[in-house]
């Protein structure tokens, strides 16, 4: 019997998946079909998927027909939903191929051969995934402090730029890829970064700071008042004891008040575990949470005439900063049951 033979006929007899389709894309999980012919289609039983980051797509090319692969998924009507079998990272691009299978008597399996290469990229956190990440901000965010000022720190040469080309006007610029991989303002969200932790002891922000030695300083009404809306971001640690949380704040109706409200959790402004804006005998009045580092993004254009510019006395503490820090995967308080 040649069937018995060889595992080469059988391998022809199963047909090849084509025309492959993945969609419902999320941060960890997709929907895979594809076509195939009709031709012993009967004797499928399993379908063997595999699945690399892109930069490994070579992997893909066994040496051994009968090598399994990564996902042995038993033949269930198309589409299959992918989820959980890996640590699929959000944001990140994939190769995806796949056989058919038939297992046999004696355990083995015998396959068609590999499909075409399909990639796709994962998707960003939802706005569920950016909730549990608030969620475990809000465990340790600890009590509120008194603020009255928003700053931002900067070279020197940023704010004579600003004045010569922008018309005094510090214009929002693409947000950097520091903190969590799936974060939906990466790369995407416009702003101005501007700090407002406060000195237990002073009440005031902090002389240091890791971005320059000149500070613009802004009375919190002016950024952060009822006509504008709160937004949560982020929660990460970059492998050190203390936690940032990432906000934004936009104007109500502006165009990153309507990014921010299609993707990420809004706050109360009067009330929530971060940065609160209410009224006290006339008077706005306004807290931050004391054991988290809040970074705050502003999206419109910023006037220095809000404001005052001086040099700190400080000093430039580098390793605080930022710019592009990679989130600590490993961090339980940090990170959640998704992909990384």
């Amino acid at each position: 019997n040649k069937s018995q033979d060889s595992g080469i006929a059988e391998m022809e007899e199963l047909p090849v998946p084509h025309n492959i389709k993945i969609s419902n894309i999320t941060c960890d999980s997709f929907k895979i079909s594809w076509d195939m012919d009709s031709k012993s289609k009967d004797r499928i039983t399993h379908y063997f998927i595999d699945l690399n980051k892109k930069e490994n797509k070579n992997s893909n090319k066994f040496k051994h027909k009968d090598v399994p692969t990564k996902l042995v998924a038993k033949a269930v009507p198309l589409p299959m939903t992918v989820r959980g079998h890996w640590f699929l990272s959000p944001r990140t691009e994939y190769t995806v191929a796949v056989q058919t299978a038939s297992k046999q008597v004696d355990g083995d399996y015998v396959v068609s051969e590999w499909s075409e290469i399909i990639e796709f990229c994962t998707a960003d956190y939802s706005k569920v995934h950016l909730t549990q990440l608030l969620e475990k901000a809000e465990v340790i965010a600890g009590r509120m402090l008194k603020l009255s000022v928003f700053y931002r720190n900067q070279h020197k040469e940023y704010f004579d730029y600003v004045r010569e080309h922008h018309g005094n006007a510090m214009p929002p610029s693409v947000k950097d890829n520091s903190g969590s991989h799936g974060s939906p303002i990466s790369g995407k969200l416009e702003g101005t970064f501007f700090s407002c932790n406060t000195e237990f002891n002073t009440g005031k922000p902090p002389q240091d700071s890791p971005y320059g030695r000149y500070r613009f300083e802004v009375a919190a009404e002016k950024l952060f008042n009822p006509n504008t809306n709160l937004y949560f971001g982020d929660f990460y640690c970059m492998y050190t004891a203390y936690h940032y949380v990432i906000l934004v704040i936009a104007p109500v109706g502006s165009p990153g008040d309507e990014f921010c409200k299609q993707r990420l959790p809004q706050l109360n402004i009067k009330d929530n575990k971060f940065l609160t804006c209410d009224e006290e005998d006339g008077v706005m009045v306004y807290h931050h949470a004391q054991d988290v580092i809040l970074e705050v993004i502003y999206t419109d254009p910023v006037d220095l005439s809000l404001g005052t510019v001086a040099e700190i006395t400080g000093h430039q503490l580098m390793s605080l900063s930022t710019a592009n820090a990679k989130k600590d995967p490993s961090c339980k308080t940090c990170n959640i049951s998704v992909g990384r």
